[in-house]
């Protein structure tokens, strides 16, 4: 007959715990979930997966922000702007082990509508030197009025340097009269009818200096009307013509 094993007296018997024979599946659930301690653990892992989110939410706002930066570019090239290139000058540099060579770009910018500005850019490659000065073209844009969208509203004289030119307004048909570094100024600001004249250097960086000087001074009849407190009829009547085309060229008076 086998021996029985037999348990002391106030022994814990298998299944139980020593302090009054309590089953072990009472305590099992607070053993398995590791108490306050471990919870808060999950608690702070919770935390950072809420990070990972504010991390997404920032992603989110980066995509925003070059969603923007887009929507300005294809803002920036619907405008359909005109370029001219002008004059593109070589220039060499003698060192020690030959001949560098650079290159500067003259570009005229213009919108067809009365805005047009020019710009020089240096490089030693002539891509660069032309994306260069049309950008400094850009930034330099001016705005000129125009007679019926067409022509200038009165002559004028611009000087820089040994540069002097003379503008003078013209009827329909005319076209542009103006040679090498002036007509790409009036072909991008829009005129198609105008004469001029360039007596002086034909440095085509004054020349264009000068042309823009002439052009800073055109001014239409509604801003002389409204610098002097008047109606635009009241300038238009004392060019003469009967009543109905000074209200006629009063009413074609945009800017």
């Amino acid at each position: 007959m086998a021996d029985e094993k037999t348990t002391p007296e106030g022994a814990a018997q298998p299944g139980t715990t020593g302090e009054g024979n309590q089953p072990v599946a009472a305590i099992a659930p607070e053993a398995k979930t590791g108490g306050p301690e471990r919870q808060s653990r999950g608690g702070n892992r919770g935390g950072a997966g809420g990070r990972d989110n504010r991390g997404g939410g920032r992603d989110n706002r980066g995509g925003g922000r070059n969603n923007n930066r887009g929507g300005r570019g294809n803002n920036d090239g619907g405008e359909e702007l005109i370029e001219k290139l002008v004059h593109i000058n070589r220039v060499s540099k003698t060192v020690k082990g030959g001949k560098r060579f650079g290159f500067a770009a003259l570009v005229v910018v213009g919108d067809g509508k009365g805005r047009a500005g020019f710009g020089k850019g240096k490089a030693r490659e002539v891509p660069e030197a032309i994306t260069k000065a049309t950008a400094a073209a850009n930034k330099s844009m001016v705005r000129v009025p125009l007679r019926e969208g067409r022509t200038l509203h009165h002559d004028g004289t611009g000087q820089f340097g040994a540069g002097n030119v003379t503008v003078r307004s013209a009827p329909a048909g005319t076209g542009i009269i103006a040679g090498g570094p002036m007509r790409a100024v009036f072909e991008s600001l829009g005129v198609s009818d105008v004469v001029t004249k360039s007596n002086g250097t034909a440095n085509p960086y004054n020349m264009i200096r000068a042309t823009f000087a002439a052009l800073a001074d055109q001014s239409s009849p509604k801003s002389v009307a409204q610098r002097r407190g008047k109606k635009v009829t009241d300038l238009l009547a004392r060019a003469g013509g009967s009543a109905a085309e000074v209200a006629a060229d009063a009413a074609a008076v945009t800017e």
